[in-house]
């Protein structure tokens, strides 16, 4: 049988042999290179292909025949390996870095492509062009949506100008509103202060400047408790999906003196890494109590174990999702990219938490009806990458919605400072 060369070639690149990879990624082991292609699986993927192209009931462009065994390829790994295509690649680098270029507001699709305003982000070009929750953007530099191609066609450069045509409430005729594009910075942290003496600080994802934004609300919170110590921080990890797994080993990093932070191992041994505090912390002389719940995972899952292993803080709420895996991207030579698993990771003390995930040291359980999670789990996922110490039996957490676990985690916290209410 002769083999299509465009389609062997395409072959060997998923083998891992293409030297677009090469710049991207560390050399692979030997014993991965010195691999055999697998010839006949190779020409019996040819085979279908050749099958499918000439007898579908109708064409199928040669692309996207090989984008969707790309997909399938992916899809029967685990269920953090997928494709990204240019577009989706774009968003996941953008949601790391946590900034896009564009007019700041959040927006519903409806019928024919109309853009629902769902709200202007504060301070944000669109609100400060009088952008409104419930507007109805119903064309973009007089095209109507319907007809427009670009995904995206409210960010551009920042600096641009677009002019939009909204269809709002009370107004018989549609208003032209132009508005300048600029850089939108999404942040992943807020605080607050609960009462003198007890701070709070929310991390909603992990991105890019996540650990300078740590750094800088954990010194306004100590600055704001000037009158007396800052004696304790409730660090809320609730629903937070992760992010960047460096993101969380930095804010670890401004918590903790020394100690190791979190180590990957993976097949390859550019996946083996180990992540050690350096000397000099924040709020030194501060207790930590860390907030999670079943919609931690990833990122989050690493920072929590990491505190907890290191006896810097306690971690009150209900049981983690369990996802301890690390996933790298791999660009491809059409703007495309592989999100692909590459490495378990493993808390200070040993302990990998993939399909498992953290027990907390105080359990919490919500109030009324809990939300019902279900099998939300990494365990609960189709084709999940199976967990060293994997318990068949282990329950799924609850999610902990509101201020009340916030509350109870203030009570934990006051309660382990001496001197406090609590003793």
């Amino acid at each position: 049988m002769r083999l299509d060369h465009r389609i062997l070639v395409s072959c060997l690149l998923l083998a891992g042999i293409s030297p677009a990879f090469a710049q991207q990624t560390a050399v692979p082991d030997p014993v991965v290179v010195s691999q055999q292609v697998p010839l006949d699986e190779i020409r019996r993927y040819v085979t279908v292909f050749n099958a499918v192209r000439a007898a579908y009931v109708e064409p199928v462009a040669d692309a996207q025949l090989m984008q969707s065994a790309i997909r399938g390829l992916l899809l029967e790994l685990d269920p953090h390996s997928s494709y990204l295509d240019a577009e989706q690649a774009q968003l996941f680098e953008e949601q790391s870095r946590g900034a896009y270029e564009g007019i700041g507001v959040e927006v519903q699709t409806l019928k024919d492509k109309v853009l629902r305003v769902i709200a202007p982000i504060d301070g944000s070009p669109a609100a400060l062009a009088g952008i409104q929750p419930g507007d109805l953007i119903i064309a973009v530099e007089g095209k109507p949506m319907a007809a427009i191609t670009d995904p995206e066609p409210l960010r551009g450069p920042a600096g641009s100008s677009v002019t939009l045509s909204v269809r709002r409430e009370g107004q018989s005729k549609p208003l032209e509103i132009v508005v300048q594009r600029q850089t939108i910075r999404l942040s992943s942290v807020r605080s607050r202060m609960l009462e003198p003496g007890y701070g709070y600080i929310r991390i909603s994802t992990f991105q890019a400047d996540t650990a300078t934004d740590f750094a800088q609300h954990a010194r306004a919170l100590a600055a704001q408790a000037e009158s007396q110590p800052l004696h304790g921080l409730v660090l809320d990890l609730r629903s937070n999906p992760g992010g960047l797994l460096t993101a969380a080993v930095q804010v670890a990093d401004e918590l903790l003196e020394q100690g190791t932070i979190v180590s990957t191992r993976g097949r390859l041994s550019s996946s083996d890494s180990q992540f050690e505090a350096t000397p000099g912390q924040l709020l030194e002389n501060t207790a930590v109590m860390v907030l999670v719940d079943a919609g931690s995972a990833s990122a989050s899952e690493v920072l929590a174990a990491a505190l907890a292993d290191n006896q810097r803080a306690k971690v009150i709420g209900s049981r983690t999702f369990g996802k301890g895996s690390v996933q790298s991207v791999l660009p491809l030579d059409n703007g495309d990219s592989i999100k692909l698993t590459t490495a378990r990771y493993y808390t200070p003390s040993g302990r990998s938490i993939q399909a498992v995930g953290i027990a907390p040291d105080i359990v919490l359980k919500p109030e009324g009806e809990p939300i019902a999670a279900g099998e939300y789990r990494e365990a609960g996922l189709a084709g999940h990458l199976l967990g060293e110490e994997e318990l068949a039996q282990v329950q799924s957490g609850d999610f902990l919605p509101g201020d009340e676990p916030v509350q109870q985690a203030l009570a934990a916290l006051k309660s382990s400072v001496p001197g406090t209410d609590g003793e």
